[in-house]
């Protein structure tokens, strides 16, 4: 099959603009952060979850919720705190005494973005409730499995910092988020902007609503659509390869790794590399579009060893090394 490289590029290029419009209106509400933002819609147009870790008051929350606002979808936030129970989320069955029979009431997880803010403050069963919904997409009360909508995305918050009172999250659970995206602190400049926009009793954060769920879908299909060229496949086999078998590769990093990245990092690392050249408004992916977003899936992907944390090493040191050392196309 002959794949038209300059038509993809072209129904790119219409679609810019709805791209800007999205980017425009986010960026009323929040000052920098560009690669949160970018990654939060690379996940949108992928159809996948987010898992974002920052200290308190870089926007995380107001990031996701300014996202929501900008799509006419429904949204819910849950606050995880530790007496949280899974009905909570996924709803539960109620007696109803007149008529004898048990009514379901659908919990906030029936939603097309749900913000699952502080995860790591809920217990294991909470955690365990999400893993049908985020990886079926469907979630089950009492005998009857419901099926949630299309777009379903799961964006969840954590405080790195803040241990007491947490449960860190299980890896079978990390492993189904896309991303992992890490916030930082604004320049000074940005901070100075910050001020001058939410420094009052009643800060704007009003957005209007662009897009739809079908804009979202059509979004969609055309990132599956962007053209990815065979040596850019093994690029990122190679690269998740690495993180396994490092020797292979002339990285003396063997002893630093418990556990490499799984195949989930191979699907995720070509989907988002896709729609990271939809956001550069391009028809094709190189390999820089593939190291934008490899820290991304991966940094919550590789397991350290004892060693390594005595050693100062984190996860994201190894894939700094992995993508130093492996071959580009």
């Amino acid at each position: 099959m002959t794949i038209d490289v300059k038509q993809i590029s072209e129904k790119v290029q219409m679609e810019s603009p709805v791209i800007r419009r999205i980017r425009d209106e986010i960026h009323k509400v929040i000052v920098g952060q560009e690669k949160l933002i970018d990654g939060l819609l690379i996940a949108l147009f992928c159809n996948n979850h987010v898992l974002i870790e920052g200290v308190p008051g870089l926007a995380k929350t107001l990031s996701v919720t300014t996202l929501a606002g900008m799509i006419q979808a429904t949204f819910r936030r849950i606050q995880f705190t530790p007496d949280l129970l899974p009905a909570d989320v996924i709803g539960t069955l109620i007696y109803n005494p007149k008529t004898g029979d048990f009514l379901t009431k659908k919990g906030p997880i029936f939603a097309n973005i749900v913000l699952a803010d502080e995860i790591n403050r809920a217990p294991a069963k909470v955690q365990s409730a999400l893993l049908e919904a985020m990886q079926e997409r469907q979630v089950t009360i009492g005998d009857t499995s419901y099926g949630l909508d299309d777009p379903f995305l799961v964006m969840a918050t954590q405080n790195p910092i803040d241990q007491e009172g947490t449960y860190p999250l299980p890896e079978a659970q990390v492993d189904r988020f896309m991303f992992k995206l890490k916030v930082s602190y604004p320049t000074k400049a940005q901070e100075h902007l910050i001020l001058k926009k939410m420094a009052r009793s009643v800060p704007q954060t009003d957005v209007e609503p662009v897009m739809s769920p079908d804009d979202i879908r059509r979004l969609r299909a055309l990132s599956d659509e962007i053209y990815m060229d065979e040596k850019i496949e093994e690029y990122i086999v190679n690269l998740v390869e690495a993180s396994r078998n490092p020797d292979a590769y002339g990285l003396d990093i063997g002893q630093l790794i418990r556990y490499g990245a799984s195949p989930r990092a191979t699907i995720f690392l070509a989907m988002a590399s896709r729609a990271n050249a939809l956001l550069e408004g391009r028809g094709y992916v190189t390999p820089q579009d593939v190291k934008t977003v490899a820290m991304n899936v991966l940094r919550h992907r590789i397991v350290v060893t004892y060693e390594a944390e005595a050693e100062e090493k984190t996860s994201e040191d190894i894939v700094e090394q992995i993508l130093q050392s492996v071959d580009v196309p």
